[in-house]
C-alpha cells in the first residue's frame, strides 16, 4: 500500500452527497426530549441519589438541538 500518489495517478474526487442534517438533529433532539420527560417524572429519585444534573443535561441537550435546528433552517434558506 502506498501512502502518497502523484496527481496524475489520483482518481477524481466523488461528487458530494446531498444530505439533510435536519433529520439527524431532529431525531437527536427528540431523544433528549424523551430523556428529559422521563427524568422529570423521577425528580425525587434523582434528588435521593444526587443525580439531578441528569435532568439539567437532558434539558441542555433539548435546547442545543433546538438551536441547531434553527441554524440549519437559516442555512437552508440561504
Amino acid at each position: 500500500m502506498r501512502l502518497w500518489l502523484r496527481d496524475s495517478e489520483r482518481r477524481p474526487d466523488p461528487a458530494p452527497v446531498r444530505a439533510d442534517a435536519r433529520k439527524a438533529v431532529a431525531v437527536g433532539t427528540g431523544a433528549w426530549l424523551a430523556a428529559f420527560i422521563a427524568l422529570a417524572t423521577q425528580t425525587e429519585a434523582l434528588e435521593a441519589t444526587d443525580a439531578t444534573w441528569w435532568l439539567a443535561a437532558s434539558g441542555l441537550g433539548v435546547l442545543l438541538g433546538a438551536g441547531g435546528l434553527v441554524v440549519l433552517e437559516v442555512r437552508r434558506r440561504r
